[in-house]
């Protein structure tokens, strides 16, 4: 008979859900806002620039296959995504400036939780067992999710964030190239994420791209964020 500790299981998960939510929700709502000040109130007619995470949850991206991934994988991958905040880029005042400036919303929004995070990491470690361990572990996963995600969004493969900051800095001929891609980006992601990988076991070959394309670069922001934040 299994022991099942459901104390410990509603632990883990909390601390787990609650960042992830919240780092998904300010990601996007941070997009509408910014779109929303420079011309287009397409996200704000729509009430996605909130703070309400059931506003940008996806059923299939946030929720249906991460689950079926980390089954499937054994608890070793998990990739999933929120519904895309829209923004009509005909709408704003600088169309290609204010492109770049919308799309890395998201991401620098992370980056601001992350290093808030880091900052409410000294207050937790003085509260009371077990609010600390509580606080604590909510805030860690805040600090890494929050960073994984913002580095993650900012490869220059559309539609992730970098795809589109691409976009808006590169010369016309090669932005107009890049941007065609967009259609086939979901598709590249996928490939990249795990279809490489499990080609790179079936050759002896390290073809993990997450693993020097995002979570190397990721470890290098947390450690700065902890440097400068003073979090041992």
């Amino acid at each position: 008979m299994l022991d099942f500790d459901f104390q410990k299981f509603l632990f883990t998960a909390s601390v787990w859900v609650l960042p992830i939510l919240l780092a998904i929700t300010m990601h996007e709502a941070a997009h509408g806002w910014v779109a929303s000040k420079l011309g287009d109130n397409t996200a704000k007619a729509l009430g996605r620039v909130t703070f309400n995470p059931f506003k940008h949850i996806d059923l299939f991206g946030t929720i249906l296959l991460p689950a079926a991934l980390l089954i499937m994988s054994g608890g070793q991958y998990m990739f999933g995504f929120a519904k895309p905040v829209p923004v009509n880029f005909h709408n704003l005042r600088s169309p290609r400036r204010d492109m770049i400036l919308v799309a890395a919303a998201g991401p620098g929004a992370n980056i601001l939780i992350a290093v808030v995070s880091a900052l409410l990491l000294h207050v937790a470690f003085r509260l009371p067992d077990p609010y600390a361990a509580f606080a604590g572990a909510n805030l860690a996963n805040l600090l890494m999710i929050n960073v994984i995600l913002a580095v993650f969004n900012l490869i220059p493969v559309p539609p992730l964030d970098g795809g589109r900051i691409a976009v808006g800095l590169l010369p016309r001929p090669f932005s107009l190239w890049l941007a065609k891609l967009e259609r086939f980006g979901f598709l590249i992601i996928i490939f990249a994420l795990f279809i490489l990988p499990w080609i790179g076991d079936k050759i002896n070959a390290n073809l993990n791209v997450v693993w020097w394309a995002v979570l190397v670069p990721s470890q290098f922001v947390i450690d700065v964020i902890v440097t400068i934040t003073g979090v041992k």
